[in-house]
């Protein structure tokens, strides 16, 4: 007689556990499986693994393993890579992780290896991802799309970028998904050298152009810093869907150029075309950047009586920073209070980062309170605050607060392409290999910029120290090591072009002006909010961002 017991087995971390069958046989009556599983079991074992999916019991998955042991068919590679894409449906990934650890998933088919890929990028396991494709006896466009997708969802563009190159390597034709993805891996870098590649390749190659290629074209190219090129992208395709108008309104808007946006804008309803959520995100933000307050209220009534569009949670965002950037506190509070729906953190921070702008101590501690959870740009933006009206002791107090709730600032990163390379830096950064001439680089133009006339802005550093100390911290911003290495690295009047994970602090800003116009430099500065494109000492955000 057969008598069947289900054992909790730990697995090696001893912090998962799954489900497993045991079967104990009387010693006269141990019977063998089949080496293959006989259709009917076969059949029947898979149609179970598909209901599972549907199933909102992740113990059906558990139940389903356990036949599968109990007919010896543990090692079957259709069922088991179904089982493991079951699993990772139910988001039991320890159980998946395990289940690989056991079997032989290089003998899994194309398809099924595809769909574990696709599930554990989408995840965020990047590394089994990796482990997975590398041991595929046999790859598709798929597969390779599949990665290169994933990379750039889990902000790995430096690995799609390589994995890309080594996709034209190996005599696999990139398709319209390929593109789409490496284009916005281009786009979030920022990397112009590799777009104008890429976008050679897409031309080479005859892709033609859907709406989701010209739209990623357009944003790649503002995001890169080459808004007259995206111009020229957009009078080119087709305007036949509401992303490709989006990407344009929104690359002019990160430009700082608010009239060109309304323009196309206005564009759009001569056209005919309906206006969506993410157009008015857009237009609001272009209004924004340049402080276009009335404009941008007359947008917002325009999008809810004439489109029906329903503001969400990021209208609202725009209209506190729209509010708020122009010193317009009252108004932006406003916002808060009637709008609909609890405001998130997001808009806390935008309200917050106005009242540092504009010295309100009251409504900047206001807006703390407000914020549950607060991180370190939330304890940097107050303190800030508090420092630039020489409030030292809280400032202080703030800043025991951070290193009595273990929370560290977050650092600035910039980071510059050269020849195809990018080159990232942090603020005081040494680890780099040409390190030693960069600074040389540096130090000579700080002494330059000093000796015209050049004015550090100290009242934002986070601490009661001298004037010389306060100048001490500021040189050594992560922009201008970028700056330093574009330099040292380029041709005299060549355009410099850096990116930033933060918004460029006052300091930087002045200084960066100064530089272009002693050195007769172009050069572009993208930061968390926007375009900065200084020239001959002047910006195109007018000082105002």
């Amino acid at each position: 007689m057969r008598i069947a017991i289900i054992k909790r087995i730990y697995w090696q971390d001893k912090r998962t556990c799954i489900w497993q069958w045991r079967l104990n046989h009387a010693a006269s009556s141990i019977v063998l499986p089949p080496n293959e599983p006989s259709v009917s079991n076969h059949q029947l074992l898979l149609r179970s693994l598909e209901e599972c999916k549907f199933s909102t019991n992740s113990t059906s998955v558990s139940g389903t393993h356990a036949r599968i042991i109990k007919l010896g068919y543990q090692t079957c590679p259709s069922l088991t890579s179904l089982l493991v894409t079951t699993y990772l449906s139910f988001n039991l990934l320890s159980f998946a992780r395990q289940l690989l650890n056991e079997v032989p998933y290089h003998k899994f088919n194309v398809v099924s290896c595809n769909l574990i890929i696709a599930s554990f990028m989408k995840m965020g396991n990047i590394d089994i991802a990796k482990k997975i494709f590398r041991k595929m006896p046999k790859r598709d466009l798929i597969s390779w799309n599949s990665m290169i997708g994933g990379f750039v969802k889990n902000v790995q563009f430096q690995e799609a970028f390589g994995i890309f190159k080594k996709m034209l390597s190996s005599n696999i034709e990139p398709d319209k998904f390929t593109f789409s993805s490496i284009i916005t891996a281009c786009a979030r870098v920022g990397a112009l050298d590799q777009a104008k590649w890429i976008h050679g390749l897409l031309t080479e190659k005859r892709i033609e152009l859907n709406f989701i290629l010209s739209s990623a074209l357009i944003d790649m190219y503002s995001k890169c810093g080459r808004i007259e090129t995206s111009k020229a992208i957009f009078e080119s395709v087709r305007h036949d869907h509401v992303s490709v108008w989006n990407a344009m309104i929104n690359g002019l808007a990160m430009h700082g150029l608010a009239m060109d946006a309304i323009e196309t804008f206005s564009k759009m309803e001569a056209d005919n075309f309906l206006p969506d959520q993410i157009t008015f995100i857009g237009i609001l933000t272009a209004c924004s950047h340049c402080g276009l307050t009335q404009q941008g209220r007359e947008y917002f009534d325009l999008m809810r009586t004439k489109y029906k569009i329903t503001p969400q949670l990021e209208h609202y965002g725009s209209m506190v920073d729209l509010f708020g950037r122009a010193g317009l506190l009252e108004e932006a509070y406003e916002v808060i209070q009637e709008m609909p729906m609890d405001p998130d953190v997001v808009i806390w921070r935008a309200f917050l980062s106005a009242c540092r702008t504009h010295r309100n101590l009251e409504l900047g501690e206001f807006a703390v309170a407000k914020i549950s959870n607060l991180d370190s740009g939330d304890y940097v933006l107050l303190s800030n605050t508090y420092c630039s009206v020489n409030k030292w002791d809280k400032s202080e107090k703030v800043r025991s607060m951070m290193k009595r709730n273990g929370v560290n600032k977050s650092k600035g990163k910039s980071w510059i392409e050269v020849n195809g390379v990018i080159h990232q830096f942090k603020a005081g950064d040494k680890s780099h290999c040409e390190t030693e001439s960069l600074y040389k680089v540096l130090e000579a133009l700080i002494g330059r910029i000093r000796h015209e006339g050049y004015v550090p802005v100290t009242e934002l550093v986070l601490m009661d120290i001298s004037e010389e100390e306060k100048e001490e911290n500021l040189n050594y911003h992560s922009e201008k090591l970028a700056l330093a290495y574009g330099i040292l690295k380029s041709t005299p009047g060549s355009e410099i072009r850096v990116s930033k994970n933060l918004r460029t602090c006052l300091d930087c800003h002045s200084w960066l002006k100064l530089v272009s116009k002693v050195l007769k430099r172009v050069i572009i500065v993208r930061d968390r909010a926007r375009f900065h494109h200084i020239e001959d000492g002047v910006c195109t955000c007018g000082d105002y961002w």
